[in-house]
């Protein structure tokens, strides 16, 4: 066998490795998520659909109607990709810090598998997550909401991009964070806050300047506005933007989760 034979040979099995190594450690991750179905996906419903009731309850009377839909179908949307967004990220965030403080991360670093195959196996219990969630809280959504499915394609699109994007986000915090505290700062001081004030529950046309202004900077924002168009066809901003801007900032976060993983952030000291 002439040398140039016995390289090819070996780079193939190299790449059989590596293909063996992501795919394993994504099984992993997505079992993680599917045989803990009570932790992982039936709260983050449960909580959306009590939004639902809880603010149809209260504030039906009072807000009937807000951009010409009833106020509980034009919250659907924003409780939908709420859900999608924190848990995909929560997911992320716990499972690569506590890799990473158990030590058992070092074992596919320092695998033959590259950055971007570590990247794609340990996002895929975030995506598999915040994926499942948005199914669900629209299955469970529809026994008290009577709401239209107007752009399936656009809708899935976009619980797909936030899905990855926050799982990447988690990603990152996994990796950067010092400490269990730490890890959750981002989930509940910065996360969260950017959720409620992202027009989940209220028309941002309907505030005053200087706020209209500043919540339409807020990145949330533009994927509740994509997330309303995809499933009652409409929203306060027309559909190219919002959806190119969760696009965008997916593909950021994915960046930004391959750098890490590449400059050996949270795993070479």
């Amino acid at each position: 066998m002439s040398s140039s034979t016995l390289a090819a040979a070996e780079a193939a099995e190299v790449r059989r490795m590596r293909r063996r190594g992501t795919l394993a450690l994504a099984e992993r991750e997505v079992m993680r998520v599917v045989r803990l179905w009570r932790q992982t996906v039936v709260p983050p419903v449960l909580v959306a659909v009590l939004f639902i009731v809880v603010f149809g309850v209260a504030l039906g009377d009072q807000i009937r109607v807000v951009e010409g839909l009833e106020y509980t179908v034009f919250i659907v949307p924003g409780l939908v990709l709420m859900g999608v967004a924190t848990s995909a990220f929560a997911n992320n965030a716990t499972s690569i810090y506590q890799a990473r403080n158990e030590g058992f991360i070092e074992d596919p670093a320092s695998s033959p598998m590259e950055p971007r195959h570590l990247l794609i196996g340990y996002l895929a219990g975030g995506a598999v997550r915040g994926v499942l969630i948005g199914v669900a809280t629209l299955a469970v959504a529809r026994i008290v909401v009577d709401y239209p499915m107007e752009r399936p394609l656009i809708l899935a699109s976009v619980l797909l991009m936030v899905a990855v994007g926050f799982a990447a986000l988690g990603t990152i915090v996994g990796l950067m964070a010092r400490s269990w505290e730490s890890q959750n700062v981002v989930g509940t001081l910065v996360l969260q806050p950017l959720v409620f004030l992202g027009g989940v529950f209220y028309s941002v046309e309907s505030l005053a300047e200087p706020w209209r202004t500043v919540s339409q900077a807020n990145p949330i924002y533009h994927m509740v506005a994509a997330a309303r168009t995809g499933l009652i066809g409409g929203a306060e901003v027309a559909p190219a933007l919002p959806l190119g801007l969760t696009a965008l900032l997916a593909a950021a976060l994915l960046t930004g989760a391959w750098w890490c993983f590449r400059r050996g952030v949270g795993i070479r000291t």
